[in-house]
């Protein structure tokens, strides 16, 4: 009587499986469900690429990373409790083995250099985040630095020494990170009280900041530091 033969393992299957590419993880972080919504879904269509979490703050954020430990953050600027620069400069220090891209309404000449400066390795405007997020992410997670082309040739300008600044003379490329965060913060709305407790600060410093914003600016008085502050946030939301 013969014995059965033995069933042999499926080598084939095993190779496929282990030739298949480690799908890349990424956390998207914005304060607005749908621009956070829409990020994933055009990033979940590629099939290397995993959003694992979906956060609407700089504290959401932190934790995720901690617990899921991605390749990739993708951050707005603008977020209700810690500005972006500062996120990025933390997880510089806590998580600096996550790659980060900043996807902002803000306007790359002023922004870009101080994000890579801050350790983030790209920068897209939102208003071109349908054609170009994909690039960016898959630019950055090959270990690269994506800005826009007008932005990249600002860029090595300056580092040539053709160009004194990328910001196009505003004035605002003279303030400190600090100064642009308590800049953008007036620009919302907020109170000095308000600033000072979101940015954990006393009065005091906050108004130190004013101070200089309004002095590097060669704005008058307060009055026409607020009416600034408004009228180029009013422009960055358009933007």
């Amino acid at each position: 009587m013969k014995q059965s033969a033995k069933k042999k393992p499926n080598r084939t299957a095993s190779v496929k499986a282990s030739a298949q590419p480690k799908r890349r993880r990424l956390v998207l972080l914005d304060d607005h469900p749908i621009m956070r919504h829409g990020a994933a879904q055009l990033l979940s269509m590629e099939s290397a690429l995993e959003v694992c979490a979906q956060v609407g703050t700089a504290a959401e954020a932190m934790k995720a990373i901690a617990e899921l430990k991605p390749d990739l953050l993708v951050l707005d600027l603008s977020l209700p409790d810690k500005h972006g620069l500062e996120l990025i400069k933390d997880l510089q220090t806590m998580h600096p083995e996550v790659l980060l891209l900043v996807l902002s309404m803000h306007d790359e000449s002023l922004y870009a250099e101080r994000v890579l400066r801050a350790g983030a390795r790209g920068y897209l405007m939102k208003k071109s985040a349908s054609d170009y997020l994909v690039k960016a992410v898959h630019r950055v997670l090959d270990g690269g630095i994506y800005l826009s082309e007008e932005m990249a040739g600002a860029m090595l300008e300056l580092l040539g020494g053709k160009r004194k600044t990328p910001s196009g003379g505003t004035g605002l490329e003279k303030l400190t990170d600090r100064e642009i965060e308590v800049f953008q913060l007036i620009g919302s709305g907020k109170s000095s009280r308000q600033i000072a407790e979101q940015l954990h600060v006393s009065m005091r410093t906050v108004d130190a900041h004013r101070a200089h914003i309004k002095d590097k600016l060669g704005l008058p008085d307060g009055v026409a530091l607020v009416r600034h502050a408004v009228r180029w946030a009013e422009s960055q939301a358009d933007g």
